[in-house]
C-alpha cells in the first residue's frame, strides 16, 4: 500500500488531501508512523523522530494514528487477496507477498493477477498500491517499490541479473549498513560488481553468508511464501515523556506486562504457550538492552510475568543512576500448549 495510514487519513478527511500530512503523536518523543508523499518530498520518513519531521516540514499536518482504522482496512485488502489465492505471507498491515503460480480466477499471468488486484484495492478501498512481480519474495519486494505511487514493475525471469547488476548491494536482504560498509572496503558497491568477485572469494571471505550473497547476486532466492507464519514474540513497549531510572521503571513494567499477557491469551486460544520473558531497555542515548529469561516455571498470570520482568533489572549490571527512555516487555519462546503439558507430566512421572 502506498504511504498506508497517511493515505487513509488524507481518504477519511478530504482537507488534508494534497497536504503534507505526517501520522504520528507530537512530541519530543514520538516518532513518524507514516509520511504522505507531500511530506516526503520534505525529507520526511518513517520512524524518524517526529520533531526532526516537523524541523523539515515546519508546515506539516500531524495526525495521531488510528489503527483500529488501519486494521480494518488491512483485513479489507487481504480479503481482496483471498480471492486470487490462499498463499499469502502478510508482512505488516499494509505489505505482504503472494504466491500466484496458481490462482482461484484463472487469469493468464501473475502480472494480470496484480494488476486486477490493484484495481479493486483501488474501487474498494478508494486507495492505491504497488505491486512487484517477479520470481521470487525478494525481487519482488525490491520491484514494489520500482513506480512507486500507484505503481506496477514486472521482472521477467530472463531479465533477473540485468535488472539486478546496476543496484546498490545495499538493496539486496540481508546486507545492512554494516556489511555494505565491508564490502565497500572490497571496492563493492553494485550487485554486479559482487556477482563478478565471484562465489570462492566471497565464501574465503565470508563463510556461508557469502555463498548466500553470490546466490542473490545471481537473484537465486528458494524461499517459499509462507502463509501462516507462527508468532514469534508477543510485546508492548513504551517510550517515556522524561527520561527514567531503572528503580523507576517498576510501575510502568506492570503496566505493559498486562497488554503482553492479554496478547499472550489470544495467542493461547491457537494451542501455543510462551516460555521465555524478555525485558527490553533504551538508554537515553538510544544504546538498546535485553535481558530474557526461560523460568522452570512458565508465568501463570500477568501479574506473574510482570514479577519476573520486574526481576530482570537485577541482571541490567549499569549505574543506578543510568536514565531509560523506552522500556518494553515480551514474551517469547513458543511451543504447542499440548506438547508443553505431555513433558510436564512425563517429568512429573519421572520424579514421582
Amino acid at each position: 500500500m502506498d504511504a498506508f495510514y497517511a493515505s487513509v487519513e488524507q481518504r477519511d478527511d478530504p482537507s488534508l488531501r494534497g497536504k503534507p500530512v505526517v501520522v504520528a503523536w507530537k512530541g519530543a518523543r514520538s516518532v513518524v508512523c507514516a509520511a504522505s508523499y507531500e511530506a516526503r518530498t520534505f525529507g520526511v520518513r518513517s520512524a524518524m523522530p517526529a520533531i526532526r519531521a516537523e524541523r523539515l516540514c515546519p508546515q506539516a499536518i500531524f495526525v495521531p494514528p488510528d489503527f483500529v482504522r488501519y486494521k480494518a482496512v488491512s483485513r479489507q485488502v487481504r480479503e481482496i487477496f483471498a480471492r486470487h489465492t490462499d498463499l499469502i505471507e502478510p508482512l505488516s498491515l499494509d505489505e505482504a507477498y503472494l504466491d500466484v503460480t496458481e490462482t482461484k480466477t484463472g487469469l493468464s499471468s501473475a502480472t494480470a493477477t496484480a494488476e486486477a488486484i490493484r484495481a479493486a484495492i483501488r474501487e474498494e478501498t478508494s486507495l492505491t498500491a504497488s505491486a512487484g512481480v517477479a520470481p521470487n519474495k525478494f525481487l519482488a519486494k525490491i520491484a514494489s517499490d520500482w513506480r512507486k505511487p500507484d505503481g506496477l514493475f514486472v521482472v521477467r525471469p530472463h531479465q533477473v541479473e540485468a535488472f539486478l547488476t546496476p543496484l546498490k548491494v545495499g538493496k539486496l536482504p540481508g546486507v545492512g549498513k554494516v556489511m555494505e560498509a565491508k564490502l565497500t572496503e572490497l571496492g563493492i558497491s553494485t550487485v554486479g560488481e559482487l556477482r563478478a568477485l565471484g562465489q570462492a572469494a566471497l565464501e574465503q571471505r565470508f563463510g556461508q553468508w557469502g555463498r548466500r550473497l553470490h546466490e542473490l547476486s545471481l537473484g537465486i532466492d528458494e524461499h517459499p511464501v509462507q502463509p501462516d507464519r507462527l508468532t514469534l514474540q508477543v510485546s508492548a513497549e513504551d517510550t517515556f515523556q522524561n527520561d527514567l531510572t531503572l528503580d523507576e521503571l517498576e510501575p510502568h513494567i506492570r503496566r505493559l506486562a498486562e497488554k503482553t499477557w492479554a496478547a499472550h491469551q489470544r495467542e493461547a486460544l491457537g494451542g501455543r504457550i510462551a516460555r521465555t520473558i524478555v525485558l527490553k531497555l533504551k538508554t537515553a542515548n538510544f544504546h538498546t538492552l535485553t535481558r530474557s529469561l526461560t523460568p522452570s516455571v512458565r508465568p501463570r498470570s500477568a501479574q506473574e510475568l510482570a514479577d519476573l520482568a520486574c526481576a530482570l533489572r537485577e541482571r541490567v549490571e549499569r549505574p543506578a543512576s543510568d536514565l531509560y527512555r523506552l522500556v518494553g516487555v515480551g514474551l517469547a519462546g513458543f511451543v504447542e500448549q499440548d506438547s508443553f503439558l505431555a513433558q510436564g507430566d512425563l517429568f512429573d512421572n519421572v520424579y514421582d
